[in-house]
């Protein structure tokens, strides 16, 4: 079993509370809701939760520590948002909100353009793209939808990477 999972998790000021199935957590910032898998057991006692499997089985136990991991994100980000920024690098490169749409012009012919979930709001500054979301899920993956479109390459550094990424340059081609 995880060693995450054996000690409680504290819920802060959230408000946490499990239902047929279903983790609830809410917060100043807003409500998320998960299933939880049959396999794990979820307590709320005072001020914290307690995660602990269901039976023996090697999943339950794969998944007391997974769900011990949900509980704390969800507890985090109902109390204070998750953020992520991205930056594009590269002549020409651009990026902007169309109502709920990021269009981003890297390079190719024709615009990209991706549709902001609901649960994230996004902003623009020049160059650099702010995320932030109570949902730190849905946050990574569209923070990845985003850089998936134009990766950073390793020659010239051009194209969406995440704020602190470290890109290896490799040398290009040597005169004769």
């Amino acid at each position: 079993m995880s060693r995450l999972a054996k000690k409680p998790t504290a819920t802060g000021k959230a408000d946490v509370s499990v239902a047929g199935g279903v983790l609830t957590v809410k917060g100043a910032k807003g409500t998320l809701v998960k299933r939880v898998h049959p396999s794990v057991s979820i307590a709320v006692e005072g001020g914290s939760v307690l995660i602990a499997p269901k039976d023996r089985s090697r999943l339950a136990k794969a998944l007391t520590g997974t769900f011990a991991s949900h509980v704390k994100n969800m507890v985090h980000g109902v109390e204070t948002p998750f953020q992520k920024k991205l930056i594009l690098e590269g002549v020409g490169y651009r990026v902007e909100i169309k109502g709920k749409e990021v269009v981003l012009a890297v390079g190719f012919s024709h615009t990209v353009s991706l549709a902001i979930p609901d649960d994230i709001t996004a902003s623009v500054e020049k160059n650099v793209i702010k995320l932030e979301s109570i949902n730190k899920e849905s946050l990574g993956q569209f923070a990845a939808n985003i850089r998936r479109v134009k990766p950073p390459e390793p020659y010239l550094g051009k194209g969406i990477r995440y704020e602190g990424e470290i890109i290896r340059r490799k040398q290009g081609k040597k005169a004769v």
